[in-house]
């Protein structure tokens, strides 16, 4: 089976690359996102609503893929579900930079935003086991790496282009609602390119894919979970990957500071900021990925070594210059991420279709995803007294946090049997 995936191997990572690419210039407006933190700032938002954006994000990314995991279960092929499923995000852009073109009253434009942000995030959180398991079905397993690469090298070009396109509209309409409308609106444009692109892929029929069941909703998930929890390793592995979400909630926060404190103009943070960050990621995708450097196992922990020393830059040596350095790790650790988890989940898993995987594992991090974000806002307006150093103390939990997930890294087994 993985011949015949390998014939198609070229014309998968093109596919899939032109998808990502078109992603990839929307990505910076509506994840990972300084643009988002800035835009919301001069609105008036607080730290704890802020916050509410990577909440959001996780409780629709965690508690929605359950849906995806039981209603894609009987479809043996999975790209139209995968092209409807990015479609709908990439409707709810485009409408919200409607509604930002139709709103008059300033007052009203972060409730909605809540509500489009929510709608958008469970629009994702049901794509997202989806499209990942369409991504390791239609490469085989020595391919997978390199095909991400390639793949994840073009989203970050496209986050690239897009960022300067970020830095020129806030030079020059800085946050204003009209502007940022169209700003949204393009980026619904670009996501639906994307998602039709999907086309361009070719999938295989697996003959170890499962047969058809008529299970119930909750008789589905019940028996997900009782493989998953008794999947130990994949649990420690879960475990010691909570350190994607430090670092979500630290994209969500360090804009701000080093806008607030260090005398970086706004501009520059939601413009070069993303440039530096999407290089870090180029890098990742270009070494870890194509040219696959390293195991799964060390590329894991190198994350967590660079995770540290960026954490411990913001601590301790913040400045101008060190947050294009800063910006740079970041990417570098997300792209490492992007890189690592689909391969180690499918791995895990010991299964042809590993979407409940996909699915659950969110489900099961939640409490710590949802809550860590919305745990940092709400102690960063507590201590506003202290100012930066209120930012500093923040950073410096999340240091020993990424600790504890290195030593825990350490202990992960990738072997592929589930004992």
């Amino acid at each position: 089976m993985d011949s015949r995936k390998d014939r198609y191997y070229s014309r998968n990572v093109f596919g899939v690359s032109v998808v990502e690419f078109f992603w990839g210039l929307g990505f910076p407006i509506v994840l990972e996102s300084t643009f988002l933190q800035l835009f919301l700032k001069s609105l008036g938002a607080s730290s704890l609503l802020i916050g509410s954006v990577p909440f959001l994000f996780i409780v629709g990314i965690s508690c929605f893929p359950i849906f995806a995991s039981y209603y894609s279960r009987n479809y043996r092929f999975k790209r139209p579900l995968v092209i409807g499923l990015h479609l709908a995000a990439a409707i709810l852009v485009f409408g919200f930079g409607i509604l930002l073109l139709i709103i008059k009253d300033a007052a009203y434009i972060l409730p909605f935003f809540l509500v489009f942000y929510a709608l958008f995030s469970i629009s994702l959180g049901m794509g997202i086991p989806v499209w990942l398991n369409y991504l390791v079905r239609i490469f085989s397993e020595a391919k997978t790496v390199p095909g991400l690469g390639y793949m994840m090298m073009f989203q970050n070009i496209g986050k690239i282009i897009s960022s300067f396109f970020i830095l020129k509209m806030v030079e020059k309409f800085a946050f204003s609602p009209v502007s940022a409308a169209w700003v949204f609106m393009l980026t619904g444009l670009v996501f639906a390119l994307g998602s039709v692109s999907f086309l361009l892929t070719k999938e295989e029929l697996d003959p170890e894919d499962p047969e058809p069941d008529d299970t119930t909703f909750f008789q589905h998930i019940r028996e997900s979970l009782a493989d998953i929890t008794a999947n130990r390793k994949f649990l420690l592995f879960l475990a010691a990957d909570l350190d994607f979400y430090v670092i979500l909630t630290v994209f969500s926060f360090y804009a701000n500071y080093a806008t607030g404190f260090y005398g970086v103009a706004p501009a520059v943070a939601a413009g070069f900021f993303v440039a530096c960050i999407y290089g870090g990621s180029i890098t990742v995708n270009i070494l870890l990925g194509a040219m696959n450097l390293f195991n799964l196992k060390q590329k894991f922990i190198l994350s967590k070594f660079v995770t540290l020393a960026l954490l411990i830059l913001l601590v301790f040596f913040p400045s101008a210059p060190a947050f294009f350095v800063i910006s740079f790790m970041l990417g570098f650790v997300r792209a490492i991420r992007n890189v690592v988890y689909p391969p180690s989940v499918k791995r895990f898993a010991a299964r042809t279709d590993a979407t409940p995987y996909f699915s659950m594992a969110p489900l099961l991090t939640l409490p710590f995803a949802a809550g860590y974000p919305l745990l940092f806002g709400k102690l960063l307006d507590h201590f506003a007294w202290l100012q930066q150093d209120s930012y500093r103390l923040l950073f410096g939990v999340s240091a020993g946090i990424i600790l504890i997930t290195l030593y825990l890294s350490f202990q992960v087994d990738f072997s592929s049997d589930k004992r």
